[in-house]
């Protein structure tokens, strides 16, 4: 009786054995789990929680007389430069820039969004948010979903965005909707992120104030409504340079919403302008 049970023992580890081999797949499943399959990413034009398209124009009421116009040569003021940023800044020619092919110099992302332009944005792909300027006719595009520059440097750089989005405060969404009621959907709101690296090197001001090649720049991009309907574009800057700034130069930047673009007037770039 034993060796009988030692025998069906051993057919049935026999068997077990080859249908593993048979089945390696099965095998694994049983031990790991099976996987569930992987989900398709969302693209970014889908989950935007803010409209930003459209026609905007810049609304200039910090630093007038440093983005109106073109400031003389040794106007600095604030801005956190190094000696070696200010003994660079001392020897801008603008005639020089023209020259050497470099007339768009001044018109990398840190200092066009301070520029008095407009922006025309338009969604290039259902990941690509595209920014375009009539100020020195500048094209930005801010990558969703996970984008990996090139690593090229170049005026616009690599442009990184994410949706941060949260859900509007105030609003009872545990409470159940009442007879007749519809059921209260969250409203939806957010900004953009955006952190901007690989540019080449250029002027945080028109009038040579350098930024170098290992500038980083932070962007929150948000959208608000004043009470007259008008929409706004708040833009909060930061601009962290290791080689001219002593620290971060951040600032604060305006655009309004405009109802078409007969205002829109696209200009060359212009290195003393």
């Amino acid at each position: 009786m034993t060796d009988r049970i030692y025998r069906m023992r051993g057919f049935w580890f026999v068997a077990a054995l080859a249908l593993s081999l048979f089945l390696p797949g099965q095998g694994k499943a049983q031990q790991a789990g099976a996987k569930a399959p992987a989900k398709t990413p969302v693209p970014a034009k889908a989950t935007a929680p803010v409209d930003f398209t459209g026609y905007w124009v810049t609304v200039i009421t910090q630093d007038w007389r440093w983005r109106m116009v073109t400031p003389a040569k040794g106007d600095y003021a604030g801005v956190p430069i190094t000696a070696e940023a200010k003994r660079v800044a001392d020897t801008w020619d603008p005639a020089k820039d023209q020259a050497s092919g470099q007339a768009c110099k001044s018109y990398g992302a840190p200092e066009l969004m301070h520029s008095p332009t407009r922006l025309h944005i338009t969604w290039q792909d259902d990941n690509t948010l595209k920014v375009e300027t009539d100020y020195g006719m500048q094209t930005r595009l801010l990558h969703f979903g996970g984008w990996k520059g090139s690593g090229a440097s170049s005026l616009q750089g690599d442009s990184v965005a994410t949706w941060e989005i949260a859900k509007s405060p105030g609003l009872d969404f545990g409470r159940p909707p009442e007879d007749g009621e519809e059921k209260a959907q969250p409203q939806r709101y957010g900004d953009i992120k955006v952190i901007t690296d690989h540019l080449a090197a250029g002027y945080l001001r028109k009038n040579g104030v350098p930024y170098s090649a290992n500038a980083v720049m932070t962007e929150y991009w948000d959208l608000f409504k004043e009470p007259n309907g008008d929409q706004r574009i708040m833009l909060a800057m930061r601009v962290a340079d290791p080689v001219y700034l002593t620290t971060p130069w951040v600032t604060v930047l305006q655009f309004k919403k405009e109802p078409d673009n007969s205002k829109w007037d696209p200009s060359p770039c212009n290195p003393k302008w």
